[in-house]
């Protein structure tokens, strides 16, 4: 008996002895896949890049990997508990591993050679997650072990349990519960009940298998298991567990919701920040927050949007999709493919016409759903013939539909549905805080994900007259008024730079005589344009343009300038009118306002240069630094650059002052319904109506409007930028602006406002009563009028020094 106990005594020894050096030989072979306590403590996530608005809603997500990181004092208890009835029970009193699940494992590859079922503890698939692959093989399986035992050595559970809930992939790219519930069911984790909790709950151990959305039978069944051991192991009540299993399945496949739809704008930042961050952009967790104002671009989305569509339907119905008359009376699943097929366009439905009657037309909607168009659905249908004409209107539902096409229906709020198409013209808005260049809405087309170019930044269009304050505002800082005298009639210019004799016309043919600069530039009249630019000089106007950010370089060097023939950009166009709106600074258009890392830690801050009269300067170091002021902004005193004035002030208040009267009398007359006196603005047309604009504003914000076709066709017989961009400009105004105080640029004290001939541009005589009042800069006051001399003529810098005398004395009455 002795010697048997001996023997086994031996034999155990040995076997030990074998298993301490067979584990010894698997550690050796591993251990340089063993993390460190340094790597264990500083697991980093791949997290996105998530780009905000300045009031911090979502803009965007950019990232394979769709992960919301949280703590796990955030983690739902519910889930905590559903996690752990699916996955670990024991997680909270095992050391990392689970010995009777690691047994059953090695009998499997035993007796099959495979490794078919784990034995995970919910510590070892953190460890598979963070630091291996997903390889079935006897290797990886032991360093999961080694790793796991060293994690519960040198992490909580509390930590191993918060780094599961972030890092396990749950399907459809979510990886982290956080994610899966904004994928799944749209809410944040903490808006879900128990039941959801369960179904995201049961996703770890096959995302595909169990996808409620794609297996909504299984994920149902492995639902209520998850509740029943949660019931069975007392983490529920039956009250609880009965509602939850009773639950109808709720998940559907939501992706990435912003908070508000800004593709443009989005993918503006991401190539930014790709230039400098690279591949890593994608996955280390930045936030960006843009200077976008949420409800401003709410409103210029609206704006482009309706803005397109209500020019789209003036000019006519192109026809339907398809013609389906083998649809009618097929079954509803067929119908729903053929419908489905064809594809969603936004929020609108593709529908097939099932039968007309004179007033109404019954159709099926891509959804199986069956619907009724009343006659003001499609009464606005006139045949598309081509971008100048159109058909007669529709007398009855019939001309319009017939059974058997295919068309779109966009929702609306009085029909429910109005009969659609997609439109071929494309719109763009920007809108800039004009004090210091923040970018406060942007839309670069009519619809992002069908066409990605970007119309705000890339596109170069010829602005027309939209460009003309820019040479009225060099005319001015050369000594001509407002009151000054240009002829508009008939002319031909042989300029050398231009191919061949140009006579340029005016809208309509028509020719105004002798007409004072501000009356030309409300009414656009192009002989005046053109003869001011004549009289100034092209290089010294290319000069002064530069003042508005303009490379002389990229603008043309012939007359044609003065009519808008330089192929510019809305940003660019916006960015130079930003300088009549605040003054006469120079400011520089910017996105980013700040970017953080996953540690709140400040990658960037953007500094513009900023326009404050009334700041206090600091003095400069070097010679090279830009000029600093003091702010008093939200969060206390700061220090930025102060923007340059690049324009005199009076200069800038008078041209500010006639682009008003664009908006009082001339062809911006339509905005006069925002019941503002502070907005000053100007229309745009090119040559066969190939662009259409309108910029305006006040002495806060600047936005810019362009409207057209991208391969540059004309817009067609009435159309303006008057008719086309102004409507589109006024809605986003009326929203941006709403609830704000009028904002006038600034009125420098030494203008002076005298009475003048409207006929003449010259001081009105006493008791004239046909008399005008007109803004002046003090040097180029017209000389009073003596009624025993010849009428002067208006020469600006050519006054004698006894008139000026003259002028001066009268000034001091005002």
């Amino acid at each position: 008996m002795a010697k048997a106990l001996k023997i086994l005594f031996i034999l155990g020894l040995f076997g030990t002895l074998c298993a301490v050096g067979i584990t010894y030989a698997i550690y050796y072979s591993v251990k340089d896949r063993i993390p460190t306590v340094e790597e264990l403590k500083d697991i980093e996530l791949r997290i996105p890049l998530r780009i905000y608005t300045a009031d911090n809603l979502l803009i965007g997500e950019f990232g394979e990997q769709r992960r919301t990181p949280i703590s796990y004092s955030e983690i739902p208890p519910n889930l905590e508990h559903a996690i752990l009835a699916a996955e670990d029970t024991n997680f909270y009193h095992h050391p990392g591993v689970d010995i009777l699940g690691l047994g059953r494992a090695v009998m499997q590859l035993v007796t099959t050679g495979q490794i078919q079922s784990g034995g995970s503890t919910i510590t070892m698939q953190v460890a598979r997650n963070y630091f291996l692959s997903f390889e079935q093989t006897f290797t990886r399986k032991f360093t999961e072990i080694f790793i796991s035992l060293k994690m519960e050595r040198e992490l909580s559970k509390h930590d191993i349990l918060e780094l599961y809930v972030n890092k396990i992939y749950l399907g459809n790219r979510a990886y982290g519960f956080e994610a899966a519930a904004q994928v799944y069911y749209g809410k944040n984790l903490s808006e879900l009940d128990l039941a959801q909790l369960a179904m995201i709950a049961g996703l770890p151990k096959a995302p595909s298998r169990f996808n409620p959305v794609a297996n909504p039978s299984r994920a149902l069944i492995r639902r209520n298991w998850i509740l029943q051991r949660m019931l069975s192991l007392g983490m529920i009540d039956k009250d609880a567990y009965q509602n939850a299993v009773e639950s109808p399945i709720t998940a559907k496949n939501h992706g990435v919701m912003p908070d508000i739809e800004a593709g443009y704008i989005a993918e503006m930042v991401r190539a930014e920040l790709y230039n400098t961050f690279g591949d890593n952009l994608y996955s280390t967790g930045m936030t960006v927050y843009t200077t976008i104002d949420s409800k401003r671009q709410k409103a210029a989305n609206e704006a482009i949007f309706n803005g397109v569509l209500d020019y789209d339907m003036r000019h006519g119905y192109r026809g339907s999709l398809e013609k389906r008359t083998d649809l009618i009376n097929a079954p509803l699943e067929e119908q729903k493919k053929a419908l489905q097929d064809i594809g969603r366009f936004k929020n609108w439905q593709t529908a097939l016409v099932l039968s007309t009657t004179n007033t109404t037309a019954d159709v099926r909607l891509a959804n199986g759903e069956r619907a009724t168009l009343p006659w003001e659905a499609v009464k606005w249908a006139r045949s598309y013939i081509n971008e100048d004409s159109q058909g007669p209107y529709p007398s009855k539902v019939a001309d319009v539909l017939v059974p058997g096409d295919i068309v779109r229906l966009r929702p609306d709020n009085k029909l429910e549905w109005l009969l659609a198409q997609k439109p071929s013209i494309q719109s763009a808005l920007v809108s800039l805080n004009s004090k210091d260049g923040a970018i406060q809405a942007l839309v670069g087309g009519f619809n992002f994900f069908e066409n990605k170019f970007n119309r705000v930044t890339q596109s170069k269009r010829q602005p027309g007259s939209n460009f003309k304050p820019f040479i009225y505002a060099s005319a001015l800082d050369r000594g001509y008024t407002a009151a000054s005298i240009i002829n508009d009639a008939p002319v031909v210019f042989n300029d050398r730079n231009l191919e061949s004799a140009w006579r340029p016309t005016n809208d309509g043919g028509k020719f105004y005589g002798p007409t004072r600069l501000r009356e030309a530039l409300y009414r656009s009249q192009n002989i005046v344009s053109v003869r001011l630019l004549e009289e100034l000089g092209i290089r010294p106007t290319l000069n002064y343009l530069s003042k508005f950010g303009f490379d002389p370089d990229d603008l043309p060097y012939n007359l044609s300038l003065s009519l808008g023939s330089a192929n510019l950009s809305p940003l660019q166009i916006a960015t130079g009118y930003a300088v009549f709106s605040n003054g006469g600074y120079q400011v520089q258009p910017y996105l980013i306002n700040k970017v953080i890392d996953r540690n709140d830690n400040v990658l960037f801050q953007a500094s513009p240069a900023t326009v404050c009269v009334t700041c206090t300067p600091l003095e400069k170091t070097t010679d090279d630094e830009p000029q600093m002021g003091l702010f008093d902004t939200p969060e206390g005193i700061v220090s930025l650059p102060m923007a340059p004035q690049v324009i005199d002030p009076e200069v800038n208040y008078i041209i500010y002052d006639m682009m008003r009267d664009v908006i009082k009398l001339g062809t911006g007359r339509r905005a006069r319904v925002l019941e503002r006196d502070d907005l000053a603005g100007k229309t745009g047309t090119t040559n066969d109506v190939r662009d259409a604009w309108f910029s305006g504003f006040n002495g806060e914000l600047v936005t810019s409007v362009w409207s057209g076709f991208d391969n540059s066709s004309p817009l067609g017989r009435g159309e303006w930028g008057g008719s086309v961009s102004l409507p589109a400009w006024i809605d986003y105004m009326r929203d941006a602006l709403q609830g704000t105080p009028l904002s006038f640029v600034t009125k420098p004290s030494s203008l002076v406002t005298v009475r003048i001939d409207p006929n003449t541009g010259e001081r009105a005589l006493p008791g004239q009563s046909n008399a005008i009042f007109e803004i002046f800069r003090k040097d180029h006051v017209p000389p009073q009028r003596n009624l025993n001399l010849p009428t002067l003529n208006n020469n600006r810098d050519s006054e004698s020094r006894e008139e000026k005398q003259e002028t001066n004395a009268l000034e001091n009455l005002f």
